[in-house]
Formats: C-alpha cells, structure tokens, sequence
C-alpha cells in the first residue's frame, strides 16, 4: 500500500487529504497521513459561531466564477447551504481625505465597465476620469508597447490609468485581496486576466465593454450559510481518524533511497510521497536539506494579517453606509486596512436586528497588533472604525485573530520562479508543493490544486 505524508492541515491540506481518502474508499491502494502542529484543522479557515452571530476568523467566501469549492461543497451534502453574496446591495467605499467615497458601479478590481457610472463618482478627479476615457483611445498603443517582461501591479495599472488610480484604488484594493503591496506584486500571478485583455485589445475598458463587462450574471461571492467553517468539517469528517495527528511538528523530510522519511517528535516514519502543504516559510525550511536550490525559490515575503469581528444586538444603534464595507489606502492616517459590513454583504449572519463587521489589519500595522493582547486589539480597532464611522456601541460579542506571514507575496517574476521551482520538485520523486505559497491564494484553487495533485499521486507508479 502507498502511504502518503501530507504536512499542514489547512484548506490544501485538508482537501488532498480528503481526496485521498475518497479514493481509498473507492479501492484505491493508499493511506493518508496528515500532520499538523496545532490542535485544529482548517488552518485559517475557522468559523464563531455564537448568539445567533456567525463570524469568520479567516476568509468569508469564495470568488463565484471559480467553481472548485462550490463543486466540493455539494459534494459534502452541503449544496443547500451554498449561499450568494447581496450584490444588488453591492458598494465599496475608499477612504480619501477623512470621507468614505463609493467606488462607480460596474468596476472590475480598478477597470470600470460604466464610463457613464465613473463620471457620477466623487471618487476621482476630473483628470483621473479623463484619463480612463483615454485609455480606450489608447488601444493600439497600449497593445503594441505591451512589456514582455512581469511587471509590477502599480506599473501595470499606472500605464494604463496613471498614477491617482493606482493610489486611491489599485493599492488598497491589492492590499485588501492579497494583503500585498501593487509595487511589488506581480501583475501576470495576480492579475492574469487583465493581462491577457491588454494582450488581446490593448485597453481594459475596451476589453470589459466587449465582454458585458458590467453585465452581472451571478453574485461575486459565494459562502456558505452555517460559515466556511462546515466545509472543514465536512472534510476531516470525511477522513479516517487514525490517518490525522494533531500536535505533531515535523521536525525535519529527507529523501534516499529509501523513499521519504518524517520526523516528529514521536518519532520517524517512512512514505512513499510527501505532499508539503505546510506554509510557505514552514515548507521551505523543511525542505532545503533536500534541495537548496528549491528551498532557495521558495524564498518569498508574507505579510501578517489580524482580524477582529464586532456583533452589535441592535443595528439602529450603529448605522454603516449601504454595501459591502471599505478600504483603507495607505497614507490616510487610519492603522486600519478594511472592513467588512458582514450583515449586509450576506444573509443570516447576525440576529433578528444585529450588526456584524469584521476589521482588518495588514502590514505593519497587523505586525504592532501580533504584540498586543486580545483586549488592546479589539479596543484600537473600535477606535480606528469610530473614527470612520462615528462611534460604536458596546458589542455584544467581539473576536480577535492573528494570522502571522500567512499572506505570501507574488513578487514580480513569480510565475518564472515557480517554473524552475517545479521543475526541481519533478525531480525529487513524491513531492508535491500545496498552499497559497504557488499557484493561487483562494479556497477554489487551493482546493483544485490540492484534489489535482492527491489524484496524480495515486496515479503515480
């Protein structure tokens, strides 16, 4: 029989995990180990539920047009709870000069679809609406000059909109998605579609328009009713309990002639594959006494993340604008980096008359908050919402997160690094590399790479 170590117990984890184990039931030849070295699987996927609110510690949904996790949640019996975000009550607003200013209507990230929509916003200049006018114009050019080479998010999107666009929408936009600086970020691993539009027509808008770019065919966001929390349980209800060890560090992974050894410290054991789905920083140091050139590829930023969820019983007494929440750019005198307003973004997440919004921490800012206890947490970010929204009310039940380095940074140039980083992994016989460290960040392709690769290894001779 084929026994397979899978290092990390969050969603990748979990899904190969449970792939396995599927196949196992179907008569496949395999058996699953999963270490983890904490005492709950799911990694940052966690769900509070509690007084009728029902709060997420991590993410809160999955992008709609992708259809992984939704496919794996009816799967698991759970397609009833399968639920659409509030898009008719859609809005996102930006924190400029002190005001929460409402992105147009029919934006795609930083694009808009509606040029009649752009011109009713308050959100940019004159001149940072003339100039999205011109990039339709600008066709031809912007195809012709299209750079060869990776670039970063901002350049990418200063070329085509200038530079107010990348400061009021593009750099807290990439910051709230992927927690990561658009300076940095590489366009071609993180905005794969936009690329291939300016490949195809030269301008977004143009791209978009073509596209019935504002057409809305279903709901961006997808979740579940009882939180995605149920999906993790469904999983790991799903897997043998003799396949998972909890508060099991792996210590160390080495690879010979006898196939791969793991250590913990109950001991070492023999497998005929590792799939590391560990974290990016966990998995690299993992793995450079096997391959040092590997692990040197793996070499990534991440940036931290603190979450702090506040459920108010009576909505009357703490009134947000209509829609989906804000973001916060950098430089606008707010340690914030988002928030959510849970209630109204989806259904049956608070009770009759409640209010529940989550608020978001990142880059340095979520570095000071990892120092601070739960309470001192908790009260800077009610300060930093007063200041935004005016004052709150007593919550009636408050959560607080901390998510070290668990955002990996897309650096430019990643997709080439990762090419070379998978062609050393083929080389070293049963290893695979899962997690939001590689090939996509969201639960629908953590889910699709992790069950993809569980699928080949029972392939695999």
């Amino acid at each position: 029989m084929k026994r397979v170590a899978i290092v990390g117990g969050g969603v990748a984890g979990l899904a190969a995990t449970y792939e396995l184990a599927r196949r196992a039931r179907g008569g496949a030849s395999v058996q699953g180990v999963l270490f983890d070295a904490s005492t709950r699987l799911g990694g940052i996927v966690e769900t509070v539920r509690e007084g009728g609110f029902v709060i997420e510690c991590g993410p809160d949904a999955w992008v709609t047009e992708k259809p992984w996790a939704r496919e794996l949640a009816e799967e698991l019996g759970l397609g009833d709870e399968v639920m659409a975000s509030n898009d008719a009550g859609r809005k996102t607003y930006v924190l400029i000069d002190k005001r929460l200013r409402a992105m147009p209507d029919g934006m795609r990230m930083m694009v808009p679809a509606d040029l009649d929509a752009l011109d009713a916003s308050d959100l940019f200049s004159a001149e940072a609406k003339q100039a999205y006018r011109d990039e339709a114009r600008r066709a031809e050019e912007l195809r012709t000059n299209a750079p060869k080479e990776d670039e970063s998010v901002a350049e990418f999107v200063r070329r085509h909109f200038g530079e107010e666009v990348v400061e009021k929408i593009g750099t807290p936009l990439l910051s709230g998605v992927f927690g990561g600086d658009a300076r940095k970020l590489s366009v071609r691993a993180v905005m794969a579609p936009f690329v291939a539009m300016e490949r195809e027509k030269g301008s977004l808008v143009a791209a978009l328009q073509s596209r019935g770019g504002a057409a809305k065919t279903a709901a961006v966001f997808t979740t579940l009713r009882s939180g995605l929390g149920t999906l993790m349980d469904r999983m790991i209800a799903a897997i043998p309990e003799d396949w998972v060890r909890l508060a099991a560090e792996v210590r160390f992974v080495s690879y010979g002639d006898e196939g791969w050894l793991v250590g913990t410290a109950r001991g070492v054991e023999r497998f005929d594959a590792v799939m590391m789905a560990a974290p990016v920083d966990v998995a690299r140091s993992l793995l450079e006494p096997v391959d040092e050139r590997a692990a040197r590829l793996m070499e990534m930023d991440a940036s931290s993340a603190v979450v702090v969820g506040f459920g108010f019983a009576d909505a009357g007494r703490f009134e947000v604008p209509p829609g989906f929440g804000f973001l916060v750019p950098p430089g606008s005198d707010n340690l914030l980096l988002a928030c959510t307003f849970v209630d109204q973004k989806f259904d049956d997440r608070v009770p009759q008359g409640g209010r529940l919004v989550r608020a978001f921490f990142g880059g340095k800012a979520a570095e000071r908050m990892m120092r601070c206890g739960n309470d001192e947490t908790a009260a800077v970010a009610r300060m930093e919402l007063a200041r935004i929204l005016g004052p709150l009310p007593e919550p009636q039940m408050t959560v607080v997160r901390r998510w070290p380095r668990s955002l990996p940074q897309y650096g430019v140039g990643h997709l080439e690094r990762m090419k070379e980083l998978d062609d050393r992994v083929r080389g070293l016989d049963g290893l695979c590399l899962l997690g939001n460290g590689y090939r996509g960040v969201g639960l629908p392709d953590l889910i699709r790479d992790a069950r993809a690769a569980a699928r080949r290894e029972i392939e695999r001779k």
